[in-house]
């Protein structure tokens, strides 16, 4: 596949011209990373932004004392890093590292919002997705605000499960997970054996079997949502 090609499967390119196509593909690069390897740092200069085409990578902040917060893991057909464009001297607010073996594309960002500048569409394109984005930014402030680490723990492991098998392998370290749902690993591993012994789930490595789904559910919402509290307390009065 041409990088034409691989950039016309992301939802950013998709309905760029031709002649646009050709541009981003000039300045932009392949970049190969192996497991663990580093993409770039927080506080690099933000010059490129990024396509990921196979592989996962996760974004990741380090408090002073050198923990590690993963903000996002960032799976293929995703593009990460694009709103630094906006800013007039752009440095990256996290730091990117391969999970697993991955390929990318790098995307020249200062020319790339040269080009925005003559191409509606494009903008408008960029901006739905950056209110996707923000959408699940609120969401996440939901969960880490007002849900316990169960209900986070029995959410994530109801959004990975298939709608249509109870069984799924984890496709990240228990540890990544732990990090990302801003659990401790030792919470997390309570959490699990608690969801196990309750006969609600059943674990065998990164093998997970869901045994009880409407259980799972109402842990994961036993808490409620911020969304849920936001709306009751405008809902006007009854009658």
């Amino acid at each position: 596949m041409s990088l034409i090609d691989e950039l016309r499967s992301a939802y950013l390119f998709a309905n760029l011209s031709p002649e646009q196509l050709e541009r981003v593909a000039r300045k932009a690069r392949h970049v190969s990373l192996e497991e663990g390897k580093v993409l770039f740092t927080q506080g690099d200069p933000a010059d490129r932004f990024f396509f990921l085409l196979s592989g996962q990578v996760k974004l990741y902040r380090l408090s002073a004392e050198g923990n590690e917060k993963i903000i996002e893991i960032v799976g293929p057909g995703h593009t990460f890093a694009e709103a630094l464009m906006f800013l007039s001297r752009p440095r990256y607010p996290v730091s990117c590292a391969a999970l697993a073996p991955a390929e990318l594309v790098a995307v020249d960002a200062v020319d790339f919002t040269a080009m925005l500048r003559g191409s509606v569409d494009t903008c408008m394109m960029l901006l739905g997705e950056l209110s996707q984005r923000l959408r699940g930014l609120i969401a996440e402030i939901d969960r880490l605000s007002l849900q316990s680490a169960t209900c986070r723990v029995a959410g994530y492991l109801l959004a990975k499960a298939p709608a249509d098998a109870d069984e799924f392998q984890l496709d990240v370290p228990k540890g990544v997970v732990a990090s990302r749902l801003s659990v401790k690993p030792e919470t997390f591993s309570r959490i699990i054996k608690h969801l196990s012994e309750g006969g609600i789930i059943a674990v065998h490595g990164g093998l997970i079997r869901i045994l009880d789904r409407s259980a799972l559910r109402r842990e994961a919402e036993a808490f409620g949502t911020l969304a849920d509290a936001v709306e009751s307390a405008f809902r006007p009065p009854c009658g």
